[in-house]
């Protein structure tokens, strides 16, 4: 495992909140995007882990994803994004708070074994056999409780690679391996297929439990939340009749309620209501069919909740 360390008595950083997001690999680009989306401005010189935020006292720490959460945990790091696997496989969770899941970065660790061996079709098969993977805590956890013993005295061997997991059956090194699967065409194409599911994981937004900046966390939580929500919903508009009110507010709702405003025209309103994206053009039918007329869609750059 790539290893690194950060010493926050480092004049640069000594007055900052050290953020850490992903180096490299399948979080990378979306942290980065986030980040702008959530205001936060920084130059990122080549070859160098650590950038000064400009316009706020913070500075980011890149750092392998793996890494993230024990350093966060410790207190080395105030603020952190890494997969929720890496947590569960570091064994952090109890020392690190999640602050919110980020939606990006979603996929299924699971056991998987070659597809053309149909006597295997369940996790339990593979007890007592050769399973490789890089989360072997998670992987022993998950083994042991199928066998009904503690992990000391399971039966099934776990061993642990690095890298290029999904060839360790088609090189006779394992009868089964534990890998993450986002779009499955990895494990399609070493001819493998997933029997059991360990952990649903995604991003998470985390801090410790010995906060330095609790202001400035809460800040950033609330940022990241609102382009979260932001993400999530279209502020809809349409006019109506007064009559027609109530059935168009049971129909869409909004996260609070909508705002109603009367229009010159007697008898009529216009309403104002945030629809989640994947509802929307069902709502907008059945507005429609209730009298709703003039019906608008409006995309939610920013917010907060």
């Amino acid at each position: 495992m790539e290893s690194s360390f950060i010493n926050a008595s480092l004049p640069d950083v000594a007055d900052r909140m050290l953020f850490a997001v992903p180096k490299k690999g399948r979080l990378y680009d979306q942290c980065l995007n986030l980040l702008n989306h959530i205001g936060i401005e920084f130059h990122r010189k080549a070859r160098h882990d650590i950038a000064l935020v400009s316009n706020m006292p913070i500075a980011l720490v890149f750092l392998p994803a793996a890494d993230i959460a024990t350093y966060v945990a410790k207190g080395n790091i105030d603020l952190g994004i890494t997969g929720l696997d890496i947590i569960c496989e570091s064994q952090t969770a109890d020392d690190v708070a999640e602050l919110t899941r980020l939606g990006f970065g979603k996929c299924k660790l699971q056991v998987q074994t070659p597809a053309i061996n149909s006597s295997v079709t369940s996790a339990h098969d593979l007890v007592g056999q050769r399973i490789v993977t890089s989360f072997v805590n998670l992987t022993k956890q998950r083994f042991a409780e199928l066998e009904g013993v503690s992990i000391d005295r399971m039966k099934t061997q776990v061993r642990f690679v690095s890298g290029s997991v999904e060839a360790a059956c088609g090189l006779g090194l394992a009868d089964g391996i534990v890998d993450l699967v986002e779009s499955g065409d990895t494990m399609r194409a070493a001819g493998l297929h997933a029997i059991d599911t360990i952990l649903n994981t995604e991003s998470v937004l985390i801090t410790n439990h010995r906060q330095r900046f609790p202001k400035l966390v809460e800040t950033i939580k609330q940022r990241v939340e609102g382009v979260l929500m932001a993400r999530r919903y279209v502020l809809c508009q349409y006019n109506i009749k007064r009559e027609s009110l109530d059935k168009a507010c049971a129909v869409a709702s909004g996260r609070q309620a909508p705002t109603v405003t009367s229009l010159e025209a007697e008898g009529w309103v216009a309403v104002s209501v945030m629809i989640e994206k994947k509802e929307l053009a069902d709502k907008m039918d059945q507005l429609k069919e209730i009298g709703a007329v003039d019906i608008l869609v409006l995309q939610i750059a920013n917010a907060r909740t």
